[in-house]
């Protein structure tokens, strides 16, 4: 059957464009392995279709034979979402040469763009037609739309601007019978029936393959500023955060949280970075304003909040970029936080939503629970305070083995975050999605009448179960 479909696949694409292992110049090792290196499979084949209608024959194709596919966009997933399994039979659908930007409607506000479209070249695509696409994640020069609206990414403008649901306004995607679904209309009113755009967007794959996106795009602001605060606790960090409320108003597009921790793995591996602030305060925050007047009421109205966080008690000490090189270098140093955890060992991650107004109770109780249980177990909380997303992740002793760390209590370790998390009413995946990493964990935290429904709906529209088998969702 495998050789039957190889020779389907090289007829729909092209010889070149279908990866195997059979070829000895080939290395598919850049498919096959996920972006933290937690899992490595072994497809059949990686098949890079260059055109809707290629991965809509692709899909067909895969159908007939009865083998599932794996799509993946930028392979920048965090939950083990887009690399096939060991077996050697899934197909690697990769979205890769799929990258045109199909049209910019100014007047309407979109721009429609191919699932292959790397996120930072869809942001200056827009800039350069006078706009903003303000989706935003350190991965941005690297993972694609496509990856982005599967996942239902979220960054750090969602406070402002939403997440990638949010900023969709229709798709094109092929179903898992190799039929095309041209929803790409660019309308904002829609009142049809089910709303099918957002159905596949989070669907991580399971559903259909989306292969173009129309997206909506907001004016490019006349200035932005950036300021760096240092918070004597969270409860100060949540108050700041509704004082920038009250004084930006829409103009608040990013509020950041950081401890102390993870800023100091910054500047143990980073240090060119010069983390400010940080040794003298438990947590520091990033505060973006962007405004439609000018620099100058920006800046008067920022330094307006931060004089009366400075009064209240609410902040120790700021400061405000002065230059769009020193803000960019502050995003820098946030944005840096991950790859420092990584140089610093492997560890347990966890993307995370809370209400805002429960986090410094949540994280509290399960800071002293996790030291209790595991002593000298080192808490690396960050993320993005402004939407109720932590990324609170655990990273073992110091001097610890690592490997052995993981291995032994990743699963304890989840249980306590995971059970913390239901109590305080949130949700244990709030940007990264649940690929295979999470979905065991599905049922112990979602609402069964919510489970059953998702079923039901991957049953209709994949009944061969081959669309991304194994994600998401696990046998009942």
């Amino acid at each position: 059957m495998s050789t039957a479909l190889l020779a389907t696949l090289r007829q729909a694409v092209g010889p070149a464009q279908v990866l195997t292992h059979d070829d000895p110049a080939a290395d598919l090792s850049a498919w096959e392995q996920d972006w933290r290196k937690r899992a490595r499979g072994r497809a059949l084949a990686v098949v890079r279709p260059g055109s809707t209608a290629e991965v809509a024959a692709v899909v067909r194709a895969c159908a007939a034979a009865g083998a599932s596919i794996v799509p993946q966009g930028g392979n920048t997933g965090l939950v083990v979402g887009s690399v096939p399994d060991d077996t050697g039979t899934q197909i690697v659908l990769s979205l890769a040469r799929m990258t045109a930007v199909r049209a910019i409607d100014a007047a309407n506000l979109t721009l429609t763009v191919e699932a292959g479209c790397v996120l930072q070249h869809v942001q200056e695509a827009a800039e350069q037609a006078g706009f903003l696409f303000p989706l935003s994640l350190a991965a941005q020069g690297s993972c694609t739309i496509g990856g982005n609206m599967a996942t239902n990414a979220g960054g750090t403008q969602v406070l402002r601007y939403g997440n990638a649901r949010d900023l969709c306004l229709g798709l094109e995607v092929v179903t898992a019978q190799g039929e095309v679904w041209q929803g790409l209309s660019g309308l904002r009113k829609d009142n049809t029936g089910y709303d099918l755009r957002d159905l596949f967007i989070g669907s991580e794959g399971t559903l259909g393959v989306i292969t173009a996106a129309t997206l909506k795009l907001y004016p490019l602001p006349t200035a932005q500023l950036t300021a760096w605060a240092a918070v004597p606790t969270l409860e100060a960090a949540v108050a700041l955060l509704g004082q920038a409320h009250q004084h930006l108003g829409a103009g608040l597009t990013g509020f950041e949280v950081m401890g102390r921790f993870a800023l100091g793995l910054v500047d143990r591996h980073f240090p060119a970075l010069r983390v400010p602030l940080w040794q003298d305060s438990p947590y520091c925050v990033l505060l973006e304003n962007s405004d439609s007047e000018s620099e100058e009421h920006a800046r008067a109205r920022f330094e307006r909040l931060l004089e009366t966080a400075l009064e209240n008690g609410l902040v120790s000490d700021a400061v405000v970029a002065e230059s769009l090189a020193q803000a960019r270098g502050l995003w820098h140093i946030r944005e840096s936080i991950p790859l420092a955890q990584a140089e610093e060992g492997l560890n347990i991650k966890h993307d995370i939503s809370i209400p805002v107004s429960r986090i410094p109770a949540f994280c509290a109780e399960t800071d002293d629970l996790l030291q209790r249980e595991i002593p000298g177990v080192r808490l690396v909380n960050f993320g993005h305070l402004g939407d109720g997303n932590l990324h609170y992740n655990v990273q073992a002793p110091t001097g610890a083995d690592a490997k052995k760390f993981l291995n032994e209590q990743e699963a304890r370790v989840n249980a306590l975050v995971f059970d913390a998390v239901a109590r305080y009413d949130g949700s244990i995946s709030a940007e990264h999605g649940v690929g295979s990493l999470k979905s065991a964990h599905l049922p112990h935290y979602k609402d069964p009448v919510a489970l059953g429904l998702m079923r039901s709906i991957k049953q209709a529209l994949d009944p061969q179960q081959t669309m991304n088998p194994g994600r998401v969702l696990v046998s009942p």
